[in-house]
């Protein structure tokens, strides 16, 4: 079932390639979306795609890239709208 996912990244998630790391990972799970850094230090990930693979990405989220550190993950499951045509970072 196709779904969208809102999800908020705490700690340290800005300026160690954070955004790259979701839009690389996201590609290869067929998600549309995008990543962005909020001005609180924290990133917005708002993703669609099929549930199976959003569960998948938000466990990549979780991880996070080597050189970060996430302290906290807020999500939730939308109704999925189809706004995107591709992962981008912002």
């Amino acid at each position: 079932m196709l779904r969208r996912m809102y999800i908020r990244v705490y700690g340290l998630v800005q300026g160690v390639g954070f955004r790259r790391y979701v839009q690389i990972n996201a590609a290869r799970l067929g998600i549309r979306g995008y990543a962005k850094n909020l001005p609180d230090g924290t990133v917005e990930v708002i993703a669609e795609g099929y549930e199976e693979a959003l569960n998948k990405l938000l466990e990549v989220v979780k991880r996070g890239p080597p050189l970060s550190k996430v302290e906290k993950v807020d999500y939730r499951f939308e109704e999925y709208k189809g706004d995107f045509e591709s992962f981008e970072t912002y």
